[in-house]
C-alpha cells in the first residue's frame, strides 16, 4: 500500500513537473520565436546589405557617369574661363581646350575653380562674351580695374613705339615736381621739331602758364609745349627724361624707355600691359583728368589773336563715352594709337590700341570694345534674370 501510495506520489511530481516544463516551455516559446524571427530579420538584413553592396558598384559607376557627364559639360567653360583670365580670346587662344593644364605641369590648374568663381560672382560673370572684338590695331589690351584682369589682349608684350602717349609721363613728372602752375613758360627755338619737321601753332616766343602748356600738350598733343614743359622742368630737358624714366621704373613698367619727352623719338618705346600701368597712374593726376578729356579750348596768342584747340581724340565730345583719360599719338614708326580710361556700363576699364593703320581704324576699335563690353553686360544680366 505505502508503494502504491509512494508510486502515486512520484507520479504526481512528475506530472507537476511536467506541467511546469511545459509551462516554462510555453513561455520560452515567444522568446524562441523572437530569437527565431530576429535570426530571420537578421537574415534580411543581411541579405540586404549584401544586395546594397551588390548594386553599390552600380550606383557608383552611375554617379562616376553623371560626375564624368558634368565634367565633359563644364571643361568648355573651364578653359574659356582660364583663357579669359589670361587675357586671349578663346577663338584665338592655341591652348584654349587644355587651358586647365598648364605646360610643363602633370597637375591641373585651378581653373574649374576658376569658373565657379566666374559662375558665382557677378562682378566676373559680366565678362563671359561668346566671342572676341575683332580688332584691326596690331597691338591691344583691354583691362578690368575692378578685378584688375585684362579681358582681350593682342600682342600686349610686344615692344613699339608710342608716339605722343609720352605726354602723359610729361605730364605726371612735371606735376610731381610740384611746379607753380601759374608761371608762364615762353616756346624756344630750342623746342621746335628737328627730327620729324612737324608743324606747330605755337610759334617762337610764344608764352603761356604752365597750366596752360599742359593743357595743350594733353589736349591737343602740341610737341612745342611738351618740349617747353620739359625743358622748365628742374635740371632742364635731360632731368626730366631721366625723371620719366625712373617713374616707369617705380610703376613697373619694365619694357618702357623714353628718350625724349615728346614722343617724336621713335625710341620712345613700350608695351600695351606697360601702358595699362601708366594710364592707371595718370588717372589719379585731376589736372591730367581734366585736361585730356576736354573736347576743345580758345586760346590767346600773341597781339590778342584766338586760337581753337581741339581734342585729337573726336570721342571725348561723344555723349555715348563717359572717358576719365584720353590720349593720342601718331608717328610713322608708331602709326596711330590711342589709350583711355573710361567708365562702360558703370564698370572702369583701360583700353590700349597702338599701331593701328588708317586715320579712324583706332577710334572703331574704341567703339568695338565698347560694343562687345556692353553686349557681354547685356547677356550677363539676361543669364542672371533667367
Amino acid at each position: 500500500m505505502k508503494k502504491i501510495l509512494l508510486i502515486c506520489v512520484l507520479a504526481g511530481h512528475a506530472m507537476i513537473a511536467q506541467a511546469g516544463e511545459n509551462d516554462g516551455n510555453k513561455s520560452s516559446e515567444p522568446a524562441r520565436h523572437h530569437v527565431k524571427h530576429h535570426k530571420k530579420s537578421h537574415h534580411k538584413a543581411v541579405h540586404h546589405h549584401k544586395i546594397v553592396r551588390h548594386h553599390k558598384p552600380h550606383h557608383h559607376k552611375i554617379a562616376s557617369h553623371q560626375e564624368s557627364q558634368k565634367s565633359k559639360v563644364s571643361e568648355p567653360e573651364a578653359a574659356r574661363v582660364a583663357v579669359i583670365l589670361d587675357a586671349t580670346p578663346v577663338a584665338d587662344h592655341p591652348k584654349a581646350i587644355s587651358a586647365n593644364v598648364p605646360e610643363g605641369n602633370e597637375k591641373p590648374a585651378a581653373a574649374h575653380d576658376a569658373s565657379l568663381a566666374m559662375k558665382y560672382d557677378t562682378r566676373l560673370s559680366l565678362f563671359q562674351p561668346h566671342s572676341s572684338p575683332k580688332l584691326r590695331s596690331s597691338y591691344a589690351l583691354v583691362y578690368d580695374e575692378e578685378t584688375q584682369r585684362p579681358l582681350y589682349t593682342k600682342n600686349p608684350d610686344q615692344i613699339t613705339p608710342i608716339a605722343s602717349i609720352t605726354k602723359l609721363m610729361t605730364a605726371m613728372v612735371v606735376l610731381d615736381s610740384k611746379p607753380d602752375l601759374d608761371e608762364e613758360i615762353r616756346v624756344s627755338e630750342e623746342d621746335l621739331d628737328m627730327l620729324k619737321g612737324t608743324h606747330s601753332r605755337l610759334s617762337v616766343g610764344t608764352t603761356f602758364t604752365r597750366r596752360e602748356m599742359l593743357n595743350l600738350a594733353l589736349m591737343s598733343s602740341e610737341n612745342r609745349a611738351a618740349s617747353a614743359l620739359a625743358r622748365y622742368y628742374p635740371g632742364g630737358k635731360a632731368a626730366a627724361v631721366a625723371a620719366m624714366n625712373a617713374k616707369a621704373r617705380e610703376l613697373g613698367m619694365t619694357n618702357t624707355t623714353f628718350r625724349d619727352p615728346t614722343g617724336l623719338n621713335s625710341q620712345n618705346v613700350s608695351t600695351a600691359r606697360d601702358l595699362v600701368k601708366m594710364v592707371s597712374a595718370a588717372r589719379n593726376y585731376k589736372l591730367i583728368h581734366q585736361f585730356t578729356t576736354t573736347a576743345s579750348r580758345i586760346m590767346e596768342a600773341k597781339r590778342g589773336r584766338e586760337l581753337l584747340f581741339n581734342n585729337t581724340n573726336p570721342l571725348v565730345k561723344s555723349n555715348s563715352w563717359e572717358i576719365g583719360l584720353s590720349k593720342t599719338g601718331f608717328i610713322n614708326e608708331a602709326g596711330r594709337c590711342l589709350v583711355m580710361q573710361a567708365q562702360i556700363r558703370r564698370r572702369p576699364v583701360i583700353i590700349v590700341l597702338l599701331d593701328s593703320v588708317g586715320k579712324s581704324t583706332r577710334i572703331g576699335d574704341a567703339n568695338r570694345v565698347k560694343k562687345w563690353i556692353e553686349s557681354a553686360n547685356a547677356q550677363a544680366v539676361s543669364m542672371h534674370r533667367g
